[in-house]
């Protein structure tokens, strides 16, 4: 059976305008490799209502499982949860479960809770929250989107939380081997390798170092053997 697929919707203006540098997707990534879980897409979009909720709808339709982050703090700016709310069609409001969540934190840390704060304890209408142990707010998961807070340390527990509750597959596996020749060399090699191998992913990833041109060649699998087998190949093929 093929793995589960997914996919990772961003949302902010200050990724879009470089003010900020996401490290969300790269977490995200090595963590569904290990689950067996195959990240096909990601997507980058403003905090614009119109193609939040576009981008939600085309990529639950496409893929098993959908992780977005950010957009789900306090401001005004965070629309997040009303713009999946819009695209699965059901209302969106301050819930007494999550509300409770937000009380117990502030007044453990002795704030009061403010219009503002609650604005985090609005939730879609049949979603489940998504456990945040570092700020307490949570996420939540409506259908097979998961709604995920952009802050790194929050998106990686929210992570940690969701993970378990879905159907992994097999892990992909990868070897690299470092090859000092130009791509131009070695392209025509790799290409009939690739064909030899049809059920593996083989890319290659060019670096200069002290003036020489190299390429590191990465070869991706579920089988282990099938791997080792198309490395001993490669190695035979460009003997340092």
């Amino acid at each position: 059976m093929p793995n589960p697929t997914a996919a990772m919707l961003v949302i902010g203006n200050e990724i879009l305008s470089g003010r900020t540098r996401d490290s969300n997707l790269h977490f995200l990534a090595g963590e569904l490799t290990r689950h067996g879980i195959d990240l096909r897409e990601a997507r980058v979009v403003s905090d614009s209502a119109a193609a939040i909720v576009q981008a939600i709808n085309e990529l639950r339709s496409r893929y098993d499982s959908v992780f977005t982050s950010g957009g789900i703090g306090p401001t005004h700016d965070d629309i997040t949860a009303d713009c999946v709310a819009e695209a699965f069609g059901v209302p969106v409001d301050v819930r007494d479960d999550a509300r409770a969540l937000l009380e117990a934190h502030y007044a453990r840390t002795g704030s009061e809770i403010n219009e503002a704060r609650l604005r985090m304890a609005r939730i879609p209408d049949g979603a489940t929250l998504i456990d945040n142990p570092v700020s307490i707010a949570p996420g939540f998961t409506i259908g097979n989107v998961h709604v995920m807070a952009g802050v790194p340390t929050v998106f990686e527990a929210m992570v940690a939380s969701v993970l378990p509750t879905l159907t992994g597959g097999a892990p992909l596996l990868s070897q690299s081997l470092r090859i000092m020749r130009g791509e131009g060399q070695i392209a025509g090699p790799l290409r009939d390798l690739a064909a030899e191998f049809p059920d593996l992913q083989m890319g290659s990833y060019p670096f200069q170092k002290d003036g020489a041109f190299g390429a590191n060649v990465v070869i991706r699998g579920e089988d282990g053997a099938r791997i080792d087998a198309a490395m001993t190949r490669l190695a035979g093929l460009f003997p340092e």
